[in-house]
Order: structure tokens, then C-alpha cells, then sequence
């Protein structure tokens, strides 16, 4: 068994942040991610308008940032080269 560990979301090569998962859990937080904030399309604009739509999409956002800030490879500025 290796030491270092596995990364749901490995860091961009150019930039800060994260890249696209590169494990099935990764996909899975991605995959739900989308399903509430398209339900939340659906569901709260026609009934509440937009700014709670906003607020719920704002809200979605920082939960995904904070599931790769936790789950993801740790976050630098980077220029390409590994």
C-alpha cells in the first residue's frame, strides 16, 4: 500500500484549483452537484424568483468547493511543469 493519497479532485496544471475528478467519487460529488442545482432551477425560480435561486447556487457552490478543498489535491498556483 502506497502513502500518498488519493485525490478525488488532482489539481489543475495551469492556474489554481481543481480539474475534473479522477475518481468515481469525485464523479459522484459532481454528478449530485448538478442534480440540485438543475432541480433547484426548476423548483425555486418559478416559485421564489431568482435571488433565492442565487442564494441556493451560491450555497451549492461553496459546499463543492469545500468537498475539493477537503478531498482534493492542495490547491497552488501552478505553471505546467509537475
Amino acid at each position: 500500500m502506497t502513502n500518498h493519497p488519493i485525490y478525488w479532485f488532482p489539481a489543475k496544471r495551469y492556474g489554481w484549483g481543481w480539474g475534473l475528478p479522477s475518481v468515481w467519487q469525485g464523479w459522484v460529488v459532481m454528478g449530485v452537484f448538478a442534480v440540485l442545482l438543475l432541480g433547484g432551477a426548476f423548483m425555486l425560480l418559478p416559485t421564489y424568483g431568482s435571488f433565492v435561486f442565487v442564494t441556493y447556487a451560491v450555497c451549492l457552490y461553496l459546499g463543492l468547493v469545500a468537498v475539493c478543498w477537503v478531498k482534493g489535491e492542495p490547491p497552488t498556483w501552478r505553471w505546467g511543469a509537475k
